[in-house]
């Protein structure tokens, strides 16, 4: 999908930068022109990101989105440099493994927070700037098929997107009177990253289970998240786009030779 010179001089947010689908946002939506503030915890690794991908103006704020001080300092810093941004991406989040009977409240707290809260948190701050500035902005959460299939081992992060999709189409409701769009989107499998480590077994497993048998790639997140973004989704709000290669509908794990292909 080419949406051409639409998000030259956009202003573009991207949390949890550093991550794996972090950074194919920061990349794509950098190469297409936009200005981008990158949010992750590692200062100079922002920095360097900023320098490499985005156009003049982009910078990196490292920031703790557990604390929602560190949070009001981030959103203080858009509405200084930019005003008011154009385009918010919630993506960052955290997966660990753990069963329910592991779990204790310092953790509980530690993925609700990263993955509810700090959303809201987000949100609320930069739609405020958007709303005073008159500008009819974006907001893509980036959620899971988690939402709708439960997982062994990963019930609190799949509380976490369940809750979510509640909250974008809360805001969604909420925000179209102002011109301001909330969406999520569902990414394929992805091979992990620092902050949420997969062990190269479990990816082999996941990818072979998948109905198109393969992980997610920058050309299947990126054009999904511009088009969200775009004029060309003006009459999207309150929705959820999947692009998961099948994985949230079934598995191919289970199966009966009963018939063969075509």
């Amino acid at each position: 999908m080419d949406f051409g010179t639409e998000f030259e001089d956009k202003h573009v947010i991207v949390t949890g930068a550093l991550g794996v689908v972090g950074r194919w946002l920061a990349e794509g939506f950098g190469k297409a022109g936009a200005k981008l503030c990158l949010t992750d915890m590692d200062q100079s690794a922002l920095d360097a990101l900023a320098t490499e991908v985005g156009a003049g103006g982009s910078f990196g704020f490292a920031c703790d989105l557990r604390d929602a001080g560190a949070i009001d300092a981030l959103v203080a810093e858009v509405g200084q440099r930019w005003g008011a941004a154009d385009v918010l991406i919630n993506n960052a989040g955290v997966y660990p493994s753990g069963f329910l009977l592991d779990t204790d409240a310092e953790e509980w707290d530690r993925i609700l927070d990263i993955n509810l809260r700090a959303v809201h948190l987000m949100t609320r701050g930069i739609a405020t700037q958007m709303i005073r500035a008159g500008r009819k902005g974006s907001v893509i959460n980036i959620s899971s098929g988690a939402a709708r299939k439960m997982r062994l081992t990963a019930a609190p992060y799949s509380l976490s997107k369940t809750a979510l999709d509640r909250l974008t189409k809360g805001y969604g409701l909420e925000l179209s009177r102002y011109g301001i769009r909330v969406n999520a989107l569902e990414p394929g499998f992805a091979a992990g990253s620092t902050a949420s480590p997969l062990p190269e077994e479990h990816v082999k497993r996941v990818t072979a289970s998948m109905p198109l048998g393969r992980a997610s790639s920058p050309d299947d997140v990126v054009p999904a998240a511009m088009y969200l973004a775009s004029e060309a989704a003006s009459y999207v709000t309150g929705a959820t786009l999947t692009v998961d290669g099948g994985n949230s509908i079934g598995s191919m794990d289970i199966y009966q030779d009963k018939k063969a292909p075509l």
